[in-house]
């Protein structure tokens, strides 16, 4: 194929790849600019919150889920100088004679905290602290969650947390990258940047040590990050493809499922970008970059030689990429390569790519609502307002410390990124207010209604329906019905056919909306906050859940469709207020609105929680028998017991 040939395939790839995959350039400085701010406001004194993995690069792809460094300032790490040891910290330093290059033990020197000693193993008569017990310690702080490799991972899969220890200064085992490449990449002030950050160390030791369980990995995921924020967008995809290759068509192969992986793929665009000038990463050169990055891999496993891009004298291939297993490999990555730049295609992500379609001029107003449409089914939308593996009670410091960045925030952009995050936690901190508590007096309960209410106020600020239900929900609990029931018509009123909700298709309609220069001039926190319905959450102790639905929050956070809440609480006032037409429309209403899936999302949890708070409405209203079946409607589309109440709430109904 002729140059001119590649070149106009590799922007229309470019292209498909910016608004189907990866998302445009300023997608990705949206979704880093989130995890920045995220990032800021959950950080707390003990523990530093740093957004890793591909998420945390800008990469929003599939199957990603969130890596999180949780980073303790209590505990410290240091190489070869002593530093002024403050009497507060608990201090390792670093012994790296005898393990494999890219690890460490950690040798306690000054210890602050109790628990340090129990997580140490003694060797020669010195402790070293044992990267094995550290996990099981921090693991057995909460349920469900399961050892990963260095991470600790929810048991739904979602999140993996990471939580490691801090070196400041740059280690010896590094030193040579610090002078290696002449070319421009990396320049002079991204390295000191990357220097400057220094190291941390992560709980895993090297597979099959004699020493694996006192050994630490040595990670530069914060120079790394560094370094791809410097990327163009170029580079960026061509990263992005060589993670496709590898997930949807190398991983697919039986016999090489697990003999690469991602880091290796990133390890690959280090090293070619230190080798080709800045100049070359454009638009028009995507698939020659791309196809050299993966001549690069092939090179790499024909040899058995992936050297670590700070610490080349750690090869990861060593012991892992060799014999039958390594020869079946390289059989297949030469078999792609035989394709070209089409080998991508074998990937289900792009398959249906067309140059043709794609060498068009795109409307700028067309990306950007793509980008919106992106955001409705991504993660970028769900991390950001679901915040898993955040504890109920840390919404409240979240809450305080979003308010001190919005008010020492001098760009007004980012002060809308602060607010969102701010408003976001404001429901959850008023949930943990007592409100009800007979053994204070009459004056501290007073405080108590007002600090929960102004609190609720401010979560209006990220989405009105969900924000002013939520308020609702507070005067119902007051026993204020008809208040709440003024506020309820009000939310409904928001719920108009333009309007956004997660997992949702836009409709042309809204496509059309999009296209004004109005929309199209706002951030997407605030195109949020004007469009999109957010979804109700409620914690285990929340003051602010209807009594009717304590059973839906005794294992853990509570989570429905807004639409669904909105009609369900409705129903709840009206049958307080002994208005018994009244509470059949909003039963029936709350049907049609179920049937017709009218702003509930695609996902199933929040389908057999529809079906479930019919169920609960139909019981008080005494239709057992239609309860039943909305129960057993529930049950069908999800029978796990654990999560879905409607089996427990069926099996009640049934022993009576």
């Amino acid at each position: 194929m002729a140059d001119t040939d590649i070149n106009a395939v590799s922007l229309a790839l470019y292209r498909y790849l910016c608004q189907n995959i990866v998302g445009t350039e300023n997608h990705v400085k949206t979704i880093r600019l989130l995890n920045s701010v995220r990032d800021n406001v959950m950080s707390t004194n003990p523990v530093v919150s740093i957004t890793s993995g591909s998420f945390g690069e800008g990469l929003e792809m599939r199957g990603s889920d969130l890596d999180i460094m949780a980073l303790n300032k209590f505990h410290e790490v240091y190489a070869d100088v002593k530093p002024r040891l403050n009497k507060n910290i608990t201090y390792f330093r670093m012994e790296t004679d005898e393990v494999k290059p890219g690890f460490t033990q950690l040798l306690l020197e000054q210890n602050f905290t109790k628990s340090v000693l129990g997580n140490c193993e003694l060797l020669n008569g010195k402790h070293y602290l044992s990267s094995a017990l550290f996990k099981q310690y921090i693991a057995g702080y909460t349920d469900g969650i399961i050892i990963h490799g260095p991470c600790l991972s929810d048991k739904h899969g979602f999140l993996d947390r990471c939580f490691c220890f801090h070196c400041k200064t740059w280690i010896p085992q590094a030193s040579q990258w610090i002078s290696r490449s002449n070319n421009s990449w990396p320049s002079y002030n991204v390295k000191q940047n990357i220097i400057k950050h220094g190291v941390l160390v992560v709980p895993i030791g090297v597979k099959g040590s004699l020493k694996e369980d006192i050994e630490w990995r040595i990670s530069f995921s914060v120079g790394e990050k560094i370094l791809i924020n410097t990327f163009t967008h170029t580079q960026l995809l061509c990263y992005a493809l060589l993670k496709i290759i590898l997930k949807d068509v190398i991983a697919t192969y039986t016999e090489c499922s697990d003999l690469l992986c991602s880091y290796f793929m990133k390890t690959v665009i280090f090293w070619i970008s230190e080798e080709l000038p800045q100049s070359v990463w454009k638009p028009e050169n995507l698939i020659p970059c791309f196809m050299r990055c993966f001549s690069r891999l092939i090179y790499c496993v024909k040899y058995s030689a992936c050297l670590h891009y700070f610490i080349p004298e750690n090869n990861m291939f060593e012991n892992k990429i060799e014999g039958r297993a390594r020869e079946i490999l390289l059989d297949k990555l030469n078999t792609l390569h035989s394709y070209g730049w089409r080998c991508v295609l074998f990937s289900d992500q792009l398959y249906n790519f067309h140059v043709s379609m794609w060498t068009d001029h795109i409307e700028p107003h067309t990306l950007h609502t793509i980008q919106v449409a992106k955001t409705l089914n991504s993660k970028l939308l769900y991390f950001s307002n679901n915040w898993k593996g955040v504890e109920f009670e840390m919404h409240t410091y979240v809450y305080k410390k979003g308010i001190h960045l919005i008010v020492s925030c001098d760009q007004s952009y980012l002060k809308y990124f602060y607010t969102y995050y701010m408003s976001l936690s404001c429901a959850q901190s008023a949930q943990t207010i007592p409100l009800n508590s007979t053994r204070n007096s009459n004056k501290h309960q007073y405080k108590q209604y007002n600090s929960c209410l102004c609190t609720l106020l401010q979560n209006i600020y990220h989405d009105t329906v969900s924000g002013w239900l939520m308020i609702a929900s507070f005067f119902y609990t007051s026993k204020q019905y008809k208040k709440a029931l003024c506020i309820i018509m009000y939310s409904l009123s928001k719920c108009t056919h333009e309007k956004l909700y997660s997992f949702m298709d836009m409709s042309g309609i809204q496509y059309q909306l999009f296209k004004l220069k109005l929309f199209q001039k706002k951030s997407i926190v605030r195109l949020w906050k004007i469009m999109l319905i957010d979804f109700m959450k409620f914690g285990k102790k929340s003051g602010l859940i209807p009594i009717e639905l304590q059973i839906e929050v005794e294992n853990g956070v509570y989570t429905l469709s807004s639409i669904v809440y909105a009609y369900f609480l409705k129903f709840l006032c009206h049958y307080h207020l002994n208005n018994v037409r009244q509470c059949q429309d909003s039963i029936q209403t709350l049907q049609l609105v179920i049937a017709e899936n009218y702003f509930i999302e695609k996902d199933n949890k929040y389908q057999y929680q529809a079906h479930n708070i019919v169920g609960i409405a139909l019981q008080l209203s005494g239709d057992h028998e239609a309860a039943r079946q909305a129960f057993m409607q529930s049950i069908e589309i999800y029978p796990d017991h654990r999560y879905n109440t409607s089996i427990k709430r069926f099996l009640l109904m049934s022993s009576l």
